[in-house]
């Protein structure tokens, strides 16, 4: 009786492993199946540089997707893909507003591809020409400054080229990349002798745009050294800082957090700092580098402020010795939101210093003065890793 029950027990539990087993996917693709219908009433929206394409799905157990085929350019051919569920593709990538042919094929689950729909688009223009006609380049301190527009705020790069040898031999000599609705860039680094310079626009599927030419002489400037330089506490200035991080760190040569100057967390803006450069200086631009933590483009960084001029600064604070020289606001490469950034970004803002310049030839001031306006997020707190300025020093 006993070795009855056993088996009988152990049969239960055999019935019971065996049922509450998981089983294993079952897809059911049938290999022989004809390829899917077409796609019908395909709806054309041309865009900038592309087209945006609409469909009705065809009632097909088979269909798995659609996708597009088309050439960019002779040779350069792209896909793109949809899926069940979605009834637009999106062509991107031509850089004219030449007519070319699409291919749009239903593509079953087996892989197995319908005869495709032929039909024409025509992209309007892209931003690699649209962008390009924006361009303007002038001579400014030590180089060219390239201005340019960008609407549609498309990823592209605008490249500035040097004739180096005054035989058509060109160079690259600085590369900007942006995705930003609009800006301006410099190209530094020159003597003030004539040198024909070029600039065009080129985007990620290697469209380039023609090509700016221009014969232009660069304005003279030297960094002005900062041994120098010292802090001037006026009444009204904000100079007392958060821990360690003292106003001098503006001119320590270090961009690290180390190296940082930051107001305390209880002041409020607008605040200003005063600085004498203990020599008359005609300045050219001002570069600052945000410091490499929590406040690059967010927080604390300066996102827009003043700088005033002073050969005699009145003692009790009073901005009517001051002369006002400009207002800027901080520029971000990538146009992305405030908690993303690129390498770009911090190629820009931190290593090499956002680059704050004069349209026009300034007198000499001795004393400058910067006044915060707005920060990327602080409500008071002021943070910036150095401060260069560029100009010509005058005896």
């Amino acid at each position: 009786m006993k070795r009855l029950l056993y088996i009988a027990a152990g049969l239960l539990l055999f019935c019971c492993w065996t049922g509450c087993k998981k089983e294993g996917r079952t897809d059911y693709l049938d290999k022989n199946a004809a390829a899917p219908a077409q796609v019908q009433d395909i709806k054309i929206k041309s865009t900038p540089g592309g087209a945006q394409l609409t469909y009705r799905l065809p009632k097909d157990p088979n269909f798995s997707y659609a996708k597009a085929v088309y050439e960019i350019r002779p040779g350069v051919v792209r896909e793109a893909k949809g899926s069940g569920y979605t009834d637009t593709l999106r062509l991107v990538g031509y850089g004219d507003t030449l007519t070319h042919e699409v291919k749009i094929y239903s593509v079953g689950k087996n892989e197995k591809e319908s005869a495709p729909v032929s039909l024409q688009v025509t992209p309007l223009t892209p931003p690699v020409q649209s962008v390009f006609d924006s361009l303007t380049m002038n001579p400014t301190f030590g180089g060219v400054q390239v201005s340019f527009e960008n609407s549609s705020q498309a990823d592209l790069a605008i490249e500035v080229i040097l004739d180096t040898t005054g035989t058509g031999t060109w160079s690259t000599v600085s590369t900007f990349y942006t995705a930003a609705p609009e800006g301006k860039f410099s190209a530094r680094g020159f003597d003030s002798t004539q040198k024909t310079f070029a600039v065009f626009v080129r985007d990620r599927w290697s469209n380039k745009s023609d090509t700016l030419v221009k014969s232009l002489s660069p304005i003279f400037e030297q960094p002005i050294p900062k041994n120098t330089w010292k802090a001037v506490h006026l009444p009204g200035d904000t100079w007392t800082p958060a821990e360690s991080y003292v106003q001098e760190h503006l001119w320590d040569n270090n961009i690290e957090f180390a190296g940082i100057f930051a107001s305390t967390n209880s002041s409020s803006l607008p605040q200003s700092f005063t600085i004498d450069l203990g020599q008359s200086v005609v300045i050219s631009r001002v570069m600052e580098h945000q410091a490499p933590s929590s406040h690059f483009y967010a927080g604390s960084a300066v996102k827009k402020f003043e700088l005033y001029g002073s050969n005699d600064p009145n003692p009790d604070g009073s901005w009517e010795s001051w002369e006002l020289l400009g207002t800027f606001e901080s520029f971000k490469p990538s146009g992305l939101p405030t908690g993303s950034t690129t390498e770009e970004d911090k190629n820009y803002g931190w290593f090499q210093g956002e680059d704050f310049s004069f349209d026009h030839l300034l007198p000499a001031y001795r004393y400058i003065r910067w006044r915060s306006l707005e920060t990327y997020g602080s409500s008071g707190q002021v943070v910036i890793a150095e401060l260069d300025i560029w100009g010509q020093v005058k005896p």
